[in-house]
């Protein structure tokens, strides 16, 4: 994503060697910016911002307790709790969402 190469220059990380091209650098998964010198132009882009969400469809619950397991446990566990409806699991993993 092009936020995620909105690097301050001298924060930026070497990802190329030495006279490698804009495409190659983006083939590689890099950023490219030759527009201030004696810093990096191809280089490693800012990790992608991720946050974790309870899934609202309780038919997509990956199972993260056992039968009976209390809210409190479950959540210390770092998941999530709901218990409701029947027949799903109520301790179950977040998913991982791009921001």
């Amino acid at each position: 994503a092009k936020c995620q190469c909105k690097v301050v220059p001298r924060e930026r990380t070497n990802c190329g060697y030495p006279g490698i091209s804009a495409a190659e650098c983006k083939k590689i998964g890099c950023c490219f910016n030759a527009s201030v010198p004696s810093v990096p132009w191809c280089y490693n882009p800012k990790p992608k911002k991720v946050r974790k969400v309870c899934p609202n469809d309780p038919y997509t619950r990956i199972n993260c307790g056992h039968p009976g397991i209390k809210a409190k446990e479950c959540t210390r566990k770092g998941c999530c709790f709901r218990a409701h409806p029947a027949g799903v699991p109520w301790c179950f993993y977040h998913r991982v969402t791009e921001e």
